[in-house]
């Protein structure tokens, strides 16, 4: 008869701790990473896959080169505005409010029933509550002074321009 084997058994093997690092290198590969697996989540959990990359650009009219507009997405019957700009020259004559109604437009023709977006207290809240959009509250900030003010409007029932589905290019 042999001889019992005197090594104990091994521990099960676990797979290594994922590491954790803060970062300001980031590269589009890896918030891909993170917006496909929450996307992917939220679509198994709730049935409802519909996220959809939302834009408006402000083209300058001899190159056609890009000077501006809004950057957002549509989602579970929401329109998020995240990023808003136009050069400072083009201010104040109306092509704001027309890039952020092509936007609306496009999202009500999506299905959308409210949009939501934020704002610094030194760049336009103003503005939006002139088209319409309800201050939701607001949030202090650096430097001392300055908030992050949060902005709602509801979409539906409140139809503007042609109706039509598409984003259409913005006439600088």
């Amino acid at each position: 008869m042999p001889a019992p084997d005197p090594t104990p058994e091994a521990a099960p093997r676990t797979a290594p701790r994922p590491r954790v690092a803060v970062t300001d290198a980031v590269t589009p590969a890896d918030i891909a990473v993170i917006s496909r697996g929450l996307d992917g989540f939220n679509a198994e959990t709730s049935g409802a896959d519909d996220s959809e990359q939302l834009t408006v650009l402000v083209r300058e009219p001899v190159e056609g080169r890009v000077i501006g507009g809004l950057t957002g997405h549509t989602s579970r019957g929401m329109l998020f505005v995240d990023l808003f700009f136009l050069p400072p020259e083009l201010r104040r004559g109306g092509l704001g409010s027309e890039v952020l109604r092509q936007a609306e437009d496009e999202a009500r023709a999506r299905g959308c029933r409210t949009a939501v977006l934020y704002t610094l207290s030194f760049q336009a809240p103003g503005f939006y509550r002139k088209q319409g959009w309800t201050f939701m509250g607001e949030v202090p900030c650096d430097p001392p002074g300055t908030s992050r003010v949060f902005l709602s409007k509801e979409l539906v029932g409140t139809c503007g321009g042609s109706g039509e589905r598409g984003v259409g290019e913005v006439e600088a």
